[in-house]
């Protein structure tokens, strides 16, 4: 125990009071005679006996009363557990990302419990001393110190962000102020495994950080886990199915879970579904016919007490058409401008080899060199280019080709022409290949298969698309940079049945669908950096917008007929947002939290400190509530203090007298 003010210990002089009053008697005493003095001295003596142990007890309840009023006076305490640095600056780091919004076992929301405890922090230290307050948007006022009102002002304002921060990037913020020393850091957060990244154990040994762990107890939460379309490439018009996969991050099953779709604010649809424990589950929705243009699609389902994540947005984009160019000799309407000539789906254009501008390949999602006997050296030059910038190139070759030509074009050296072949039947697809992915509503293997007189060669492929019977590849995609799709006889009709085939509409779909160049993503998380998005055509200086429940302006450069725009995180909420160019929107763009968000894992202090090299510059408070969180940190570094003790013990000794002249006869 030590004193905060020990130079009152010099009124313990007043002791000496009493015991004089004790020792003297002033009072002037009075003779009485009695004519039995015999029996007036027994009395006298007993009498005596009393009086002086009475005086005894109010002697020593008066001077244990002085004592421990000067005792008060002095501020005795015990000594703090650990000494407050003497720079007086602290920083506090509050995590106030999402899964803060948990419940903890006292029904407290997580960051409502962190901000009290940030404040019972500024209250319990002196004035002078100054704060740096962190939060996950790394907002400018987190940049200076703040003196108590200001960063009792600041925590008023704090509300939930959007934007999960690692330790690291925690860390070199707070790393930025590299002439401070002694760095004090109460770091309030509920410390998720999922979102606290790589720990480096190799903690600065020069601050002392303090950790607050807001712990939820027990946490269970279901969340979905990605959604998609089953044809990504889909424009409207046709069926198409939405997939929807759903994880259970609990211990227990879920059973059940009603999920609702709602589409353009119209309810769609609902399906029920069962989670195992840990475990994924997927749930489709078929999407109407009739979908066109630009769709928000809203997943929805009721899961307590986690809620944050209960809703997931997509933007069904169906406007973005796929453009294919033709490269032919002939001026006959060929099969390849027949399965593309679906306005609704392609732009389609065809051009002779020898009036075609190659400036017109940058656009182009799919090129096809449709039965050429010989291509020029520039025409050669320019679609090498395009493949090599990852550009997709269908190559049917016409009867009788240039062998040497058409080998230098595809820089394959083991083709080879065959002429007068006998006409095969095309071998039954492998369903399990990706390429055939829900083409077939039904695997038959007694499916009719084209036939067709082989006039390229390329070696064995057991990769291919589609195979002849004999094995023999029969369409092939080799990957060159870009895409290579190559087709082994002509589409003549004296050749193959091919064009007139079932099967041929879907694989020219699927393979004009493998080269969209606009990789159009149904939905974005917040903690992504960058949205691209392909214009044809911008209109005026005025840059584009994104409107949602706020209007943004996001920083955005042009490349080409590319936008590129940098996520402004820290100003977004999760939701739609509208792209508008001057007054017409252009595209729609759907946000989402980070999955890893709704992962509520959580470090215990302890495991925490321990993977941080368990330093002696690392403490851990556990605390209930916010009102223990005070008196701890009191006691740990501003010592416990006794004066309120000491004061109620005078005023007890003080009764005592009181009590003893009263009663005490």
């Amino acid at each position: 125990m030590t004193f905060l003010f020990p130079s009152f210990l010099w009124a313990l002089a007043v002791l000496s009071v009493p015991v004089i009053i004790h020792l003297f008697n002033f009072r002037k005493t009075t003779r009485v005679y009695f004519s039995n003095t015999r029996f007036l001295k027994q009395v006298k003596e007993a009498t005596t006996a009393k009086r002086r142990l009475k005086h005894y007890l109010i002697l020593a309840s008066r001077l244990l009363f002085l004592t421990l009023l000067v005792i008060a006076f002095c501020q005795p305490i015990i000594p703090a557990e650990e000494q407050f640095s003497s720079t007086r600056n602290i920083i506090l780091y509050l995590d106030n990302s999402q899964s803060m919004s948990a419940l903890m076992d006292d029904k407290t929301r997580g960051l409502d419990a962190g901000i009290s405890y940030a404040r019972s922090i500024v209250e319990v230290f002196p004035a002078d001393t100054r704060y740096k307050l962190i939060t996950n948007d790394f907002s400018p006022f987190s940049n200076t110190f703040k003196t108590k009102p200001e960063v009792l002002d600041l925590l008023t304002q704090i509300r939930l962000s959007p934007v999960s921060r690692s330790l690291e990037e925690v860390q070199d913020r707070i790393r930025q102020d590299k002439g401070l020393t002694n760095r004090e850091i109460f770091w309030i957060s509920d410390l998720q495994k999922s979102t606290l990244g790589q720990v480096n154990a190799a903690f600065d040994t020069t601050a002392r950080m303090h950790l607050l762990p807001i712990q939820y107890g027990q946490q269970s939460n279901v969340y979905v886990d990605s959604a998609y379309l089953e044809n990504p490439f889909f424009t409207g018009g046709g069926k198409n199915v939405l997939h929807v996969r759903m994880r259970n991050d609990g211990k227990m099953d879920i059973t059940q879970l009603n999920l609702k779709l709602t589409l353009n604010n119209i309810q769609a649809a609902t399906t029920s579904i069962t989670i195992p424990q840990g475990g994924l589950a997927e749930a489709t929705f078929d999407l109407a016919a009739s979908l066109s243009g630009l769709n928000e699609a809203k997943i929805s389902f009721n899961d307590f007490p986690v809620s944050f994540d209960n809703e997931f947005y997509l933007a069904l984009n169906f406007t973005n058409k796929i453009n294919v160019i033709e490269i032919k000799n002939v001026a006959d309407r060929t099969p390849i401008e027949k399965v593309f000539g679906n306005k609704m789906i392609f732009n389609f254009s065809t051009y002779p080899a020898g009036n075609f501008s190659y400036s017109r390949l940058v656009d182009a999602d799919l090129v096809v060199v449709n039965e050429l006997n010989l291509l020029d050296l520039s025409l050669t030059n320019a679609l090498r280019s395009y493949l090599n910038t990852y550009g997709t190139l269908l190559v049917i070759p016409a009867i009788a080709p240039e062998i040497e030509n058409l080998k230098n074009f595809l820089k394959l050296p083991a083709l080879k022409v065959l002429g007068g072949q006998t006409p095969l039947a095309v071998g039954r697809p492998d369903f399990s290949n990706p390429f055939f992915e829900n083409v077939f509503e039904e695997k038959s293997v007694s499916l009719a298969m084209p036939k067709a007189s082989k006039i390229l060669d390329w070696g064995e492929d057991r990769t291919a698309i589609l195979q002849f019977k004999n094995d023999q590849p029969f369409l092939s995609r080799v990957v060159q940079v870009g895409q290579l799709y190559l087709l082994g006889c002509s589409l003549d009709p004296s050749q193959t049945d091919f064009p007139n085939h079932a099967l041929f509409v879907p694989v020219m779909y699927r393979i004009a669908a493998s080269g969209k160049r606009n990789n159009y993503k149904p939905y974005y998380t917040l903690q992504e950096s960058l949205v691209k998005m392909h214009m044809d055509s911008l209109r005026g200086e005025e840059p584009l917008r994104w409107i949602g429940a706020e209007e943004i302006v996001p920083a955005q450069r042009t490349v080409n007929d590319d936008v590129i725009f940098d996520i402004p995180k820290f100003t977004m909420q999760k939701g739609f947002y509208k792209v508008v160019m001057l007054r017409d929107t252009v595209n729609l763009l759907a946000f989402n939290l980070d999955k890893a968000e709704s992962q509520m894992g959580q470090y215990r202090g302890e495991e925490l400190k321990t993977i941080l090299g368990g330093g002696d510059n690392i403490t851990i408070f556990q605390v209930a509530s916010s009102d223990a969180f005070s008196n701890e940190i009191k006691e740990r570094y501003l010592g416990k203090p006794l004066w309120k003790y000491a004061l109620a013990m005078a005023i007890l000794f003080l009764i005592v007298e009181i009590l003893l002249i009263r009663f005490l006869k």
